[in-house]
């Protein structure tokens, strides 16, 4: 299991750095550490928001707030962890995707995508919310995960490239930073996709849904 440390050695290796850290938590002093500390949780974080990854993905009953919507019969509260919001579905729904409803005939044999209209919107004071006519909705979202224990081999190796791309120019300064930054992004991409794919391969899903779009022709 890769710790954060070992992400952060392992960018630095990229760059062709020789030192190593050995803490970021607060940072052990050196330089290397300091950047690290200020950088590693960036890139952890847009990465998360990059794909709805597995390890990641959370279900939660969301908490209904007391403001009336002229658009949108129900708002709730966005959950704290929140990096990205994936889809409002209803509170017994068991995944994505229904089962044919027989008695609807405008629902295909073989289920229907399901996940309900929203949007994500902010108040005056700052407060996110989501915007629904889902009543008791549950929410579908990639959470921000700390515990490096739960990420997959390929996404600690993109994880650590694009860490690099954006160590590369503080630590090597000038255009052989800014070289370094663009071939690390394109070293990102390569393992993204391998690891997007992994992901998305450990997923069960309805091979034979149609959305509603498909549906109507």
């Amino acid at each position: 299991m890769a710790t954060e440390v070992d992400i952060c050695n392992l960018a630095l290796a990229h760059l062709g750095d020789t030192a190593t850290v050995a803490s970021i938590d607060p940072p052990e002093g050196s330089a290397q550490a300091e950047h690290c500390s200020r950088f590693y949780p960036i890139a952890r974080d847009t990465l998360l928001e990059m794909h709805p990854w597995g390890f990641a993905t959370k279900r939660v009953q969301l908490a209904m707030l007391g403001e009336s919507w002229s658009e949108w019969t129900y708002a709730y509260a966005v959950p704290n962890d929140a990096v990205n919001i994936i889809a409002i579905v209803t509170s017994d729904a068991t995944d994505d995707y229904s089962e044919a409803i027989l008695t609807n005939p405008n629902i295909p044999a073989g289920g229907a995508y399901v996940p309900q209209p929203f949007s994500c919107e902010i108040q005056d004071d700052g407060t996110q919310v989501i915007l629904t006519d889902q009543e008791n909705a549950v929410l579908r979202y990639t959470a921000l995960v700390s515990d490096t224990g739960t990420f997959s081999p390929l996404f600690v190796s993109t994880l650590s490239w694009h860490l690099a791309s954006l160590l590369a120019g503080p630590i090597l300064k000038g255009e052989t930073g800014a070289a370094e930054a663009k071939r690390c992004l394109q070293m990102m991409n390569v393992y993204l996709s391998q690891a997007m794919e992994s992901d998305a391969s450990q997923r069960r899903i309805n091979p034979n849904q149609r959305v509603a779009w498909i549906s109507g022709r």
